[in-house]
């Protein structure tokens, strides 16, 4: 019998999050949906995984055998397919860089410049990550370095060079009251709705809402967004603001969006990580090498770990 792994990770969440409701959230799926697919599932198994309860989701005797094996099963299966990928990245000489958003802002097309002329034949296959994954593929094995916004959950167990920092500034609806001040003390935006990464991304997620800087007052989310796009529209339909890097003035332009400088909150740092199994390839040190090499000086403040 052949049972699609979609469906297993389907279970598996919901196993793990004992919810259909929570488990849909995480999943970006409709409950329905998902509901839909567990019983798929257990019609091709031919046994009832779950049981409703008032508490939610409990697994079944069945259910718990099948919970037992899982999560092995379906991480062999993912460390299968990146092996086939990496060996097949290598094979066409590519080397796969995750990278979020601005990645490292102007100074990236020199890095990949830099890379292609201490690797001719090579090229640097750029691929974009959602902001569910902070670590734009790296923590999950699909690509061999990325340039990320820091800090970003994981970090200490990655290799990470600081590139350079810069400061973080609001992003807000033009016709906010606040989008006339030249300037905003960060406490005058405590009460605002704030537009938030995915809640899985953790810390990020917290960094991104100042949480840490805000003398213990909540935040208020005002909407989550997990591209720049829907970031951009969920702030200028009014939704919410929301920090961004000093840079995101730049790449992220927007009728209906004003980005105004914001003091309170610390600034942001951009860097280069890889994983320490790369300090043993010689095509990541030279991307790596490249990053070091055309970062731009030092200024006073700057993030350096």
């Amino acid at each position: 019998m052949d049972v699609d792994t979609r469906l297993l990770r389907y279970f598996a969440a919901v196993a793990e999050e004992g919810s259909l409701t929570r488990a849909a959230e995480r999943l970006y799926v409709s409950q329905p949906a998902l509901t839909r697919q567990i019983r798929q599932l257990e019609t091709q198994l031919g046994v009832r995984l779950f049981a409703r309860s008032r508490s939610g989701m409990e697994l079944t005797e069945p259910g718990r055998t099948l919970a037992g094996r899982v999560p092995a099963l379906l991480s062999g299966w993912d460390d299968a397919l990146r092996e086939t990928r990496a060996t097949s990245a290598r094979a066409a000489r590519l080397l796969r860089i995750g990278f979020l958003a601005s990645a490292a802002n102007e100074i990236t097309q020199s890095i990949v410049a830099d890379f292609a002329r201490r690797r001719p034949g090579w090229k640097a296959d750029m691929r974009q990550a959602a902001w569910s994954d902070p670590t734009a593929g790296l923590a999950g094995g699909d690509v061999e370095a990325a340039l990320l916004r820091l800090p970003f959950p994981g970090q200490d167990t990655l290799r990470v060079e600081v590139l350079f920092s810069e400061p973080r500034w609001v992003a807000l609806p033009s016709d906010h009251p606040l989008a006339a001040r030249e300037r905003i003390a960060f406490r005058d935006l405590w009460e605002e709705p704030f537009v938030a990464a995915p809640s899985e991304t953790g810390g990020w997620r917290d960094y991104w809402l100042a949480a840490d800087e805000r003398e213990g007052r909540p935040v208020r989310v005002g909407a989550v967004t997990d591209q720049p796009d829907e970031w951009l529209s969920a702030i200028a339909n009014g939704y919410g603001v929301a920090l961004a890097p000093e840079s995101a003035a730049r790449f992220y332009t927007r009728p209906g969006v004003t980005y105004r400088p914001v003091t309170g909150v610390a600034p942001s740092g951009v860097g280069v990580a890889w994983t320490p199994a790369g300090d043993a390839d010689p095509v990541v040190r030279d991307f790596v090498r490249a990053c070091l090499d055309n970062r731009p000086p030092r200024q006073d403040g700057e993030i350096t770990a």
